[in-house]
Parts: structure tokens; sequence; C-alpha cells
């Protein structure tokens, strides 16, 4: 029983706790909801406040920019507005001007046409006195014809016939008058301009010579040069080709060759064979071989060192080495390289009297005698084959044209052409600037040379001994020995055929067979 009202009691005391419970929990809830309706009122109050505010504000906002817009848009409207009132002002000003030309057209059209009709009615008083005019002199005219027994156009052929004898004898007259005057003028013009340019040139005289002197220090080295059984000499002649003579002449030796370069050659490679001492075959050749190129050099630097005193530019370098070559060349015993300076200096002054191009002139001055300067043989003209050189070598129209036209082999279409032969005239004509006998002598032995090399198996050939001995250096590959006798031969049949010539003429044939190794 205890037990049991114990746990009724427990019963009944959760029972009333929850009933007590859930009435605080209700009353708790009624207290939220009151306050909960009561923040919501204010909420709402607070929000319907703010709302008249915002409203209030963007009405406000919304009036602004109307009035702002409003005014915008006034001001568009006031500048169309203006601008249309200047487009109507400038129309109406345009409508005046239309209307003030059109009236002095209309006053301009109005005068025209009352001058023309006044001018209408004085041609036809002018035509009706011309027809009067016509009337007088056709009544003249038949009365001159009765009073003279011939027609008017009797008369006026007689009369043009005799004006017309008049006036072609007064024509020639004064035509023959002019031309007479013209060429004594021009006469003492140009005895004048070729006087002052010759006066103006200082001129050089330098006549080739054959011979060259080589001096030496004492008579002991003509032994060396000579070597043993001659072999020096032998080898030193066949590798220049210029015939040198050692006798007795103190402390000199002679070296004979019309050829000036091949003497050079020579002369320089003697020196400096006697200055190092070492005298043989072996030697000899390349001494030569290396002064041969350093004349080579030396040509291109005379060529260089011309063209830059003459102040002639942009010279092709094959011209330019061709220039350099003019100085062991010679014209008539004259030197060739001296001879064409004189003449580029003489058509440069002359040029410049005339008022032509003076660079030009110089050029065509210079160059006007390339053609003496062959590296191969030619049949054609000097003149013509330096013509055909210039133009290869890009030389203008009026150069090659001096250049061929200056002997007459081409006509002449430039100012230029006639100076250049004029001054190569002056050139040559100087007293003793060209010796004619020692050009034929060079050509013969050119011609001695030219002859040996017509054969085959000819390596060199020189003419020596002033054209008294020919030596044929032959290839003794291509040449036996027994060859060697009938070239000889055939050599002095031709020249016998072919040439004339003082006494005789002496054929060597030199056929010379080498084996050479290296021991390594």
């Amino acid at each position: 029983m205890d037990i049991l009202s114990i746990i009724i009691g427990i019963v009944v005391g959760i029972a009333g706790g929850f009933g007590i419970a859930k009435f605080l929990e209700k009353s708790n809830v009624s207290n939220l909801i009151k306050n909960a309706k009561k923040e919501a009122g204010s909420i709402l109050k607070d929000a319907k406040t703010e709302a008249e505010a915002t409203k209030k504000e963007k009405i406000l906002q919304a009036k602004e920019k109307f009035l702002e817009l409003k005014a915008e848009h006034e001001q568009v409207i006031l500048a169309r507005d203006k601008k249309t009132a200047e487009a109507e002002k400038r129309t109406r000003d345009k409508e005046s001007q239309i209307s003030n030309e059109l009236a002095k057209a209309k006053k301009v059209n109005d005068e025209a046409e009352s001058k023309i009709a006044e001018y209408a009615a004085k041609i036809e008083l002018l035509e009706k006195k011309q027809q009067e005019v016509d009337k007088l002199h056709k009544s003249q005219v038949e009365q001159l014809e009765v009073i003279s027994g011939l027609s008017a156009e009797d008369a006026k052929n007689q009369l043009v016939e005799s004006l017309k004898a008049e006036a072609k004898t007064n024509a020639m007259s004064f035509i023959q008058d002019t031309v007479e005057e013209a060429k004594m003028t021009a006469h003492q013009e140009a005895k004048k301009i070729i006087i002052s340019t010759i006066q103006r040139v200082g001129t050089e005289e330098a006549v080739e010579n054959c011979v060259s002197v080589f001096n030496i220090e004492s008579d002991d080295v003509k032994g060396r040069i000579i070597g043993r059984e001659g072999r020096n000499i032998r080898a030193l002649e066949a590798a220049t080709g210029v015939e040198i003579i050692v006798d007795d002449t103190p402390e000199a030796i002679i070296l004979s060759c019309f050829d000036p370069v091949r003497r050079e050659i020579a002369r320089l490679a003697l020196h400096k064979l006697v200055t190092d001492g070492r005298i043989h075959p072996a030697r000899i050749e390349e001494v030569v071989a290396k002064t041969a190129k350093q004349i080579d050099e030396e040509i291109i630097e005379t060529g260089k060192r011309t063209v830059i005193d003459l102040g002639i530019h942009g010279l092709h370098p094959e011209l330019i080495k061709v220039v350099g070559r003019m100085k062991y060349r010679s014209s008539y015993g004259q030197n060739l390289l001296q001879h064409s300076r004189e003449v580029a200096k003489l058509c440069g002054i002359m040029a410049a009297e005339l008022g032509l191009n003076v660079k030009l002139a110089k050029r065509a001055g210079l160059l006007h005698d390339i053609g003496k300067v062959p590296d191969t043989e030619s049949e054609l003209p000097h003149a013509i084959l330096g013509m055909q050189w210039a133009e290869k070598y890009g030389e203008k129209e009026e150069v090659c044209n001096a250049i061929g036209a200056h002997h007459d082999e081409i006509e002449m279409k430039s100012l230029i052409s006639p100076i250049i032969q004029v001054c190569d005239a002056i050139s040559g004509a100087r007293p003793g600037a060209r010796r004619q006998v020692l050009d034929s002598y060079i050509q013969r032995l050119k011609d001695l040379e030219d002859i040996a090399f017509g054969f085959n198996g000819v390596k060199n050939a020189y003419a020596i001994q002033a054209g008294r001995e020919l030596r044929v250096i032959v290839e003794s590959e291509k040449v036996s020995d027994d060859a060697a006798v009938n070239l000889s031969f055939d050599i002095s049949q031709k020249i016998q055929t072919e040439m004339t010539y003082p006494g005789q003429v002496k054929i060597t044939v030199i056929r010379e067979t080498r084996a050479v190794n290296i021991a390594k």
C-alpha cells in the first residue's frame, strides 16, 4: 500500500507539474505574441514613415530631372531656331544678290543688243563704202591698163619678178658677207683658243728608246751575270726576251729590247739579282716572275694615280689598268701615257673655253689611244678598237664616239669629238715629240715576232740585236729536235717572202728538256 501510495503520489506530482508547466508556457506564449504584435506595429509604422520620406524624395528628384531635361530641350530648340534663322537670312541675302545680278545681266544684255544693232548698221555702211571703193579701183585699173597697154596681172607679175631678183641679189650678197665674216671670226677665235690652250699646258717631251743602261759597281759583276759557259745570261735572256749586251763598256751593261715592259722587267730583275748575289738559272726565273708581277701592280697604281691627277672618276678597273700600261707603250717614239695625259689636259682647257663638259672631254682625251695597248693582236684600227673597249666597259656615247672618230674612222656625233682630234694633233705635232723612224722600226720587230708565233709549238719569240736576230723558244713536248731545224728554216723562208728588211735576220730555235723531281 505504501508503494502504491508513493507511485500514485509520484504520478499525481508529475501530472500537476505538467499542468503547471503548460499553464506557464501558455502565459509566456501570450506575452511573446503581444510583444511581437507590438513590435510589428512599431516596425510597420516606421516603414510607413520611411516610405513616405522616400516617396517625397523620389518625387523631388523626378521633378529636378524633368526640369533639367526641359532646360536642355529648350536650349536645343533655341539653337535649332537660331540656325534656322541664320539659314533663312543667308537665303534672303542670296536671293537679293541673285536679283541684283539678274538686273545687271539684263542691263548688260540690253547694252550688248544695242551695240550689236549699232555695229550691224556700221558694217552695212562699210560694205556700201567698200563696194564704192572697189568700183573706183576697178575703173582706175582699167584706165591704167588703157594707158600702159598691160593688164593688171601682167604688171603684177613684172613687179614681182623685179622685186624677187633684187631681193635674191641682196640676200646672196648679205649671205656671202656674213659667211666671210663668220669664217674670219671663227678662224681667229679657233687660233686664239688653240694658242691659249697650248700656252696653258706644260708639255713634257719623252721620246722612247730601245735600250737601257744598267750600271754596276765593278766589272767583276759582269762575269757573275754571264755565268759558267754563259748559262746565266742565256737564262735571263730567255726569261725576259731582252738582249743583254756585256761588252767593254766600263761599269755598264746594255739592255736592248723594243718593248719597254720587257726591258723594265729585265732591269729590275737584274738589279735584284746583283743586290742579292745569288745568280743562277733557277733563281733568275723566280726573280723574273716576281718582277713581272710587281710590274703588273705598278701598272695598276700608275693608272689610278693618273685618273686621280686628272680628276676623272668612276673609270672601270680594266680601263684603269689599260691607262697604266700606256706608261710602257710609245706612239711614234712618244710615250703614250704622257701623250694621253697631255691630250686630256688640252681637251679640258679647250672644252672650258667653248663652254662644254670639261670632265667628259678629259675622260675622252685620256682614253683616246687605249686601242694602242692591246692584249691580243687585232686587225682593227686602234681608234675603233679603243671605242669597242670603251663601250664594253660602260663609257658614255660621247666618249666612245670621240675615241672612234679622232682619226675619222667613223662620223663625229658630238662637239667633243673634234676637240679630241685637234688636241691629239697638237700633242703629236710638237717639235721633238715624236720620231717617225722609231715607230716603223718597232713595228718591224713586232712583225718578226708575230711571224714566229704563227707556227705551232712556239712558246715565246723575241726579236733582238735591233731586228737582226729572232730567238724562238718552243715547247719540247710538241716540237722535236728535227722539227726545230725545220721550224727555223720555215720561219726564215716566211720572213724572206713577207717582210722587207736591211741586212740579214738570224733565226735561232731553242728547245729545252727539263727533268724535275723533288726529294722529301
